[in-house]
């Protein structure tokens, strides 16, 4: 089986996009993973397969239409079938998640929210016991009074780093939005911690997915394991 990170990401990516069936309304992720699933699901729709994608980012969305698989939105769609998706870390047992490394979170939190089952697909570095270990807490803020919110998120023990991008100037969201990666020593509650940030004002949406995570298909060495919650 394959080893080196890329080829665990197609093989999860291959696995997940299995899951689609024919009509299906399919929350499509973001990120390198979930890249790996709109390219498998673009060969499956040259293979007959048909369903509609609602992206949570522009990225995700052109992808997706440069492959032939048709993209619609919430204004013909009340509810989304499944959603798939990847993520910065995975707690074993909850399965509770940090996501947003990406810089798609909020958006990504929407469709997880609408939909009736959401699977996350990840390689087996992105297990760890504690939310926190190795990835941040990305939170999405309004840009006015910026400075304001970081110095709450750090009232919250958090050591807050606003995202920049390659030329050094804050990076803006889909939505226009900024996006802090908060720092917390390994999360012993992350279901109290979403709640305090999300309690911020200025705070559209924060990187803690609490229970949206019906399964997560996990790949290593050995090949694809799936992991229910607990």
């Amino acid at each position: 089986m394959p080893a080196d990170a890329e080829a665990l990401k197609r093989l999860v990516g291959e696995a997940a996009a299995e899951l689609v069936e024919n009509d299906m309304v399919v929350g499509l992720g973001t990120g390198s993973t979930a890249n790996c699933l709109i390219d498998s699901l673009g060969e499956r729709v040259r293979n007959g397969l048909r369903f509609i994608g609602i992206p949570t980012s522009k990225r995700s969305e052109e992808r997706a239409r440069a492959l032939g698989i048709t993209i619609e939105g919430f204004d013909r769609h009340d509810r989304i079938d499944l959603c798939i998706d990847g993520a910065d870390e995975i707690a074993r047992g909850s399965l509770h998640l940090v996501k947003g490394l990406g810089g798609a979170l909020l958006r990504e939190k929407i469709v997880a929210a609408a939909s009736d089952r959401m699977v996350v697909v990840a390689d087996e570095s992105k297990l760890v016991d504690h939310l926190g270990t190795h990835a941040p807490v990305p939170v999405e803020i309004s840009s006015f009074g910026w400075e304001s919110t970081v110095r709450q998120l750090a009232q919250l023990g958090a050591r807050p780093t606003p995202r920049r991008d390659r030329d050094g100037v804050l990076f803006v969201t889909d939505g226009g939005n900024m996006i802090v990666d908060c720092a917390f020593a390994p999360i012993e509650d992350p279901p109290t911690l979403e709640a305090s940030i999300r309690a911020i004002v200025g705070v559209f949406e924060c990187g803690l997915f609490i229970s949206r995570a019906e399964c997560a298909l996990v790949a290593g060495p050995d090949g694809v394991v799936r992991i229910d919650r607990g």
